[in-house]
């Protein structure tokens, strides 16, 4: 087993190599096809890479080609991510839910002239755009045959990996691409939504992603023996470090799906999972559903041990000074707290060491081997972070970005500080800045801005965001507000930039919908929320003498007092309708993009209250003033 700190590989591709290499014989992957089970072993992997490599470069795929990746997480999109890798061209990945009108916007943006897609059908879909679109040289098929000729260089997987011997030479020629590839060339441009609806294409180098392989491991006391159960996109970049740090260090990645995941956790017993805030909650809800069908007494039991252990963790984390702390405080009212702390703990010494005996017994629902899960793609509320804790599951509350490849911050080994995102990872400048890009001290409430080898060198062919992105000095501008602890640990505690996450750790441009909806006359004006949310919901200020109309001849309806028309569940029901009616996919909106509920404002929005000087809205004001109302909206 290698020490963290012997293995300092440049690329991807080295990586690669040495874990074929020093991993031959152990499990890689295990995926489900076609109603069977299939496990691959790193040296089956290291085979079905080489001779995919080969059939690319046979058909013009070279260094530098730009190369558009439609598919879903499967393990013909790892074999092909890494092709690609091998050949130095550059992925640009998609879902397979990617609008028509979004892929062929991406697919000129990025000048890809190769297009490998996950099934016959998904191509089908988008056959008329691609028909039009005259830059593409080839189109590769994952899974499926061509079925019609109205282009004529498509290739199927199944005849590109037919042939599967390979010569010395050819091995030989692989391995000694090495040096072709360096850490300063780009591996994939993965798109991301932009403030003005346009996504914008994040340009990722080896130096980039290396910086999360090298460091992430001893972060999680990663071993070559763990497992992970995957369940995010792989094209998401959160979900592909994992897979290359897996693959690092020797470790099985397990493809799994959102209908499968519960059950595949018990099936496969990982020691490690990364998902989203959204799947702990789905997991949250199914333990406590099941409990609840099957006994509502040991459901209320459950419940009340959760609550003990709760209360005991955090008084146990007084005592040990891991919760955050902003400012420094007189130690007489420190020991003070601590004094009281030891108290409670005693009283709940004996109902503690029940409760955690009895909640042990909830890890079997994941497994019973789960040593770690990491939670990343939006902030994981803290009811949810305390529910996970309390049963005794050790989870990393982690902070990146696209552009940071992603790492920035995390609570992982290095830090026991709980209601934190932890310290910045090693090597990455962190610091909370005012608005004129001046550093804040600790508690201080800023702009998280950072700096290091994961951070992208820019937005492609981009210069107006890449000039707003970053600092005179060269940090980048997440966006989000935070603030340090004193010992250094990150807090977020809101977002200055436009981007909503989802809870599924979908990323949503809220002015593209906005300016949608406000086309209705009856919409003034609105304001997408849904941060961390399940779904997404709209405040909007109306006219009122426009919806009183609406109210009229679409439901027949009259309503005088604009009280009524801001409480009637029938109109707002059929107002959502009317909105989501306008959120179409053709129209280029996908299916999270919907709204789920509605809240109509008494007021119009203020300059110097909710909108700038300019007229802009101020996010973060509007939802800390409508906190209660998104609660509700989205609860």
């Amino acid at each position: 087993m290698h020490k963290y700190s012997d293995i300092d590989y440049g690329t991807l591709f080295e990586m690669f190599l040495n874990s074929r290499r020093d991993y031959p014989e152990q499990t890689a992957f295990i995926y489900r096809a076609a109603g069977s089970e299939f496990s691959v072993s790193y040296a089956k992997f290291y085979e079905d890479v080489v001779i995919l490599t080969r059939a690319f470069a046979a058909r013009g795929v070279k260094k530098g080609s730009r190369v558009m990746l439609l598919s879903d997480n499967r393990y013909g999109w790892i074999v092909t991510d890494m092709a690609l890798i091998a050949l130095g061209a550059i992925s640009v990945p998609r879902g397979s839910d990617t609008p028509t009108i979004e892929l062929e916007y991406i697919l000129e943006h990025s000048a890809s002239e190769f297009l490998v897609i996950e099934t016959a059908a998904l191509l089908m879909s988008h056959e008329e755009m691609l028909k039009s679109h005259k830059q593409l040289r080839s189109i590769f098929l994952i899974e499926g045959e061509k079925t019609h000729r109205w282009f004529d260089n498509i290739y199927s997987y199944n005849d590109l990996l037919e042939d599967r011997r390979l010569t010395q030479a050819e091995l030989e020629e692989f391995a000694g691409r090495r040096p072709q590839i360096t850490q300063d060339d780009l591996f994939t441009l993965i798109y991301t939504s932009g403030t003005t609806g346009v996504p914008k294409g994040v340009q990722l180098s080896h130096r980039n992603i290396m910086y999360n392989v090298r460091h992430m491991p001893g972060l999680i006391g990663l071993l070559d023996t763990d497992r992970f159960v995957s369940i995010l996109p792989s094209w998401h970049i959160f979900e592909r470090a994992v897979e290359y740090v897996a693959l690092s260090r020797g470790c099985c990645t397990v493809y799994s799906a959102v209908k499968t995941f519960a059950a595949d956790l018990e099936t496969y017993r990982p020691n490690m999972v990364a998902t989203v805030p959204r799947l702990w909650e789905s997991l949250h809800a199914r333990v406590n559903n099941s409990l609840e069908k099957e006994n509502p007494k040991r459901a209320k039991i459950f419940r009340t041990l959760v609550g003990i252990s709760t209360a005991a963790n955090r008084q146990r984390r007084i005592l040990r000074d891991q919760l955050p702390v902003f400012e420094k405080s007189f130690f007489l009212l420190r020991w003070l707290r601590k004094l009281r702390a030891a108290g409670y703990l005693l009283l709940l010494a004996l109902p503690d060491r029940l409760a955690k005996s009895r909640l042990q017994a909830v890890q079997h629902k994941f497994g019973g081997r789960l040593r770690m899960a990491i939670s990343g793609g939006g902030s994981l509320p803290p009811w949810l972070d305390e529910w996970i804790d309390a049963i005794g599951i050790r989870i990393v509350n982690a902070y990146g970005m696209t552009e940071c490849a992603p790492a920035i911050a995390g609570r992982a080994l290095n830090c026991e500080t709980f209601n934190t995102l932890g310290l910045p990872v090693e090597g990455t400048e962190l610091r909370i800045a005012d608005e004129q890009d001046q550093p804040l001290a600790a508690g201080g409430e800023g702009e998280i801005q950072m700096r290091g080898d994961q951070l992208f060198p820019g937005y492609e062919d981009n210069p107006e965001e890449n000039s707003k992105a970053f600092t005179s000095d060269g940090f980048f501008r997440t966006g989000d507000l935070g603030k340090l602890t004193l010992r250094g640990e990150l807090v977020i505690t809101g977002r200055s930039k436009e981007i909503i996450v989802l809870a599924s750790g979908e990323n949503v441009d809220p002015s593209r919908i906005e300016s949608t909806i406000t086309r209705l006359p009856f919409v003034s004006d609105a304001v997408l929320v849904g941060q961390d949310k399940k779904g997404l919901g709209a405040l909007v200020v109306p006219d009122f003498d426009k919806l009183r109309e609406f109210a009229a001849s679409k439901l027949d309806m009259i309503i005088e007092s604009s009280e009524q028309l801001r409480n009637n569940s029938q109109l707002l029901e059929k107002v959502r309708s009317e909105m989501n009616r306008l959120l179409h996919s053709k129209k280029g909106f996908k299916p999270f993009e919907k709204l789920k509920n509605i809240y109509f404002l008494e007021g119009e929005f203020k300059p110097g209250e909710e909108l700038t000087n300019t007229l802009k809205k101020k996010r973060h004001v509007i939802e800390m003033k409508y906190r209660e109302q998104i609660g509700k909206l989205l609860k």
